[in-house]
């Protein structure tokens, strides 16, 4: 095999084929798929089998387009037919606590924020690549973070509980063309971390410019587009400025937090 080739089999080949689909026909997402697709996310490996993932689906239309609107008007949110929200879940490490006569005092650790977003990041994936091998199309949205604190109002969550992510999944009606990805030497480094990575990112930045010509931007570097989101301390003019009240609020609040 060339070192240029790539080992893959249908589970390798339907990840490296991902799109984000955000335009999804009338055609309902089956039960049985639906029900495949959670018990996939469930299965994803998490931090001491904590399980820090709740998953919650939302199906009437009116709160469908009041998060939508909260979300930045990502209007698939009321197209897809099915939208789900990813949260970091320790209600129920303090639930368990309470059934073993034990104080839960680890919301004083920042690492819980770490745990709660990887479990959910990998239960997310898990649930994308199951989707997608069952013919469907998704987009996450993180978007959902713009409004933190009325998303923890709608969906009714306690203490402990964070929403981190959405998830729009459907059938398709338009296939975009895939983003180019950064060149493997840019990502991957063996044993230790290589900053030495211009030339890499200036070959992309003309292949990222041609790929999005057509786009919503109009073309851009991947760089320009890089520098002018990540110039807002708060992302795109202070759109995410409520997570810190969001941590503070759900019980985060203590420590070094």
């Amino acid at each position: 095999m060339k070192s240029n080739e790539i080992s893959t089999n249908k589970v390798v080949e339907t990840m490296m084929n991902h799109r984000s689909i955000r335009k999804y026909s009338d055609r309902q997402v089956s039960k049985e798929d639906l029900n495949a697709i959670i018990r996939s996310a469930q299965a994803a490996p998490s931090w001491v089998n904590g399980q820090h993932v709740t998953i919650i689906s939302i199906n009437d239309l009116k709160r469908r387009k009041k998060m939508a609107e909260l979300a930045g008007n990502q209007k698939y949110i009321v197209e897809a037919p099915v939208f789900l929200v990813f949260c970091a879940d320790f209600h129920r490490i303090k639930v368990a606590c309470e059934m073993e006569g034990i104080d839960f005092k680890s919301e004083v650790n920042p690492d819980l924020l770490i745990v709660g977003s990887v479990d959910v990041g990998i239960s997310l994936a898990s649930a994308i690549t199951a989707a997608e091998s069952l013919g469907l199309g998704t987009v996450p949205i993180g978007g959902i973070r713009r409004s933190p604190l009325e998303f923890i109002e709608l969906l009714e969550l306690p203490e402990y509980v964070i929403p981190v992510s959405g998830l729009c999944i459907g059938y398709a009606c338009e296939i975009p063309d895939q983003v180019p990805r950064l060149p493997k030497e840019a990502i991957f480094h063996e044993e230790r971390y290589n900053e030495n990575i211009h030339e890499e990112i200036k070959g992309f930045n003309h292949l990222h410019l041609e790929a999005t010509k057509g786009r919503n931007s109009g073309g851009s570097t991947w760089t320009q587009r890089m520098a002018n989101f990540y110039k807002d301390p708060f992302y795109v003019n202070n759109g995410y400025k409520d997570v810190g009240k969001m941590l503070e609020q759900q019980g985060f609040r203590k420590g070094n937090l």
